[in-house]
C-alpha cells in the first residue's frame, strides 16, 4: 500500500427495481479493478468499499485494496429506495475508516463516493438534509460523490457534488469510476501530515 491512500465507496441501490442492472454493474466494477491494477501509478494508493442500499445500508466489504474488490449483491425484495439512511451510513463509516487509516500514519485523500442508483428515492423529504451532513464544508472528511445514474434516471444530478454520469449516454461505470480517481490523484495535492486533500 502507498504512503497516500484514495478511500473509494461505491454505495449501489440494491433494491428490485436495481436487477436487471447488476450484471452491468458488476462489469463495470471488474473494470474498474483492471484499469486500476494495470496502473502503476493507482495500484496500491486506491482502497475500496462497497455499501448495498435499499430500505436500509449494509456493508458489502469493508475498506480494502482493490484486488479484494467485491460484487454488487443480487437485489432482494426490498420495498423502499432511501436515499437518507444511506448518506448517513456513509458519514460514520468514512469517519471510522479515514480515522483508522490516519492511525496507520496513512496520508488520505478525501474519499470518493461513487452513487448508483436508478434514481428514484422512497424518502424524498428525509434524504437532502442527510446529504448536506456528508458533504459539510466544515467537515473536513467530506468526500467528493459522483452520482452515477442507472437505466433511465435523471434524479441525481443534486448529488453529484464531484461529476455526474448516466448510462443511458453510453458512458461505463468502470470508465467513470477509474476516471474520477485518476482525476482527483493527479489533480490534487500530495497530501502533507495527515490532513486531507
Amino acid at each position: 500500500m502507498g504512503s497516500d491512500v484514495l478511500p473509494c465507496y461505491v454505495a449501489c441501490d440494491v433494491s428490485l427495481s436495481m436487477a436487471d442492472h447488476m450484471d452491468e454493474l458488476n462489469t463495470g466494477l471488474r473494470e474498474f479493478r483492471g484499469a486500476v491494477h494495470a496502473d502503476a501509478s493507482v495500484a496500491g494508493r486506491v482502497l475500496c468499499s462497497v455499501v448495498g442500499f435499499g430500505e436500509r445500508p449494509h456493508v458489502v466489504q469493508r475498506l480494502l485494496p482493490m484486488d479484494e474488490l467485491a460484487e454488487l449483491p443480487v437485489p432482494g425484495p426490498r420495498t423502499g429506495t432511501n436515499f437518507g439512511p444511506a448518506f448517513t451510513f456513509l458519514r460514520t463509516v468514512i469517519d471510522d475508516d479515514v480515522l483508522a487509516l490516519e492511525r496507520h500514519r496513512l496520508h488520505v485523500h478525501r474519499p470518493l463516493v461513487f452513487f448508483l442508483s436508478d434514481g428514484q428515492p422512497t424518502d424524498p423529504l428525509a434524504w437532502p438534509p442527510a446529504f448536506a451532513a456528508l458533504t459539510d464544508p466544515g467537515w473536513v472528511r467530506r468526500p467528493r460523490v459522483v452520482a452515477f445514474g442507472v437505466g433511465d434516471a435523471d434524479a441525481l444530478g443534486a448529488i453529484g457534488t464531484f461529476r455526474t454520469y448516466l448510462s443511458r449516454d453510453g458512458v461505463r461505470l468502470g470508465t467513470a469510476l477509474f476516471a474520477s480517481v485518476m482525476h482527483v490523484l493527479s489533480t490534487s495535492r500530495p497530501p502533507t501530515g495527515r490532513t486531507l486533500s
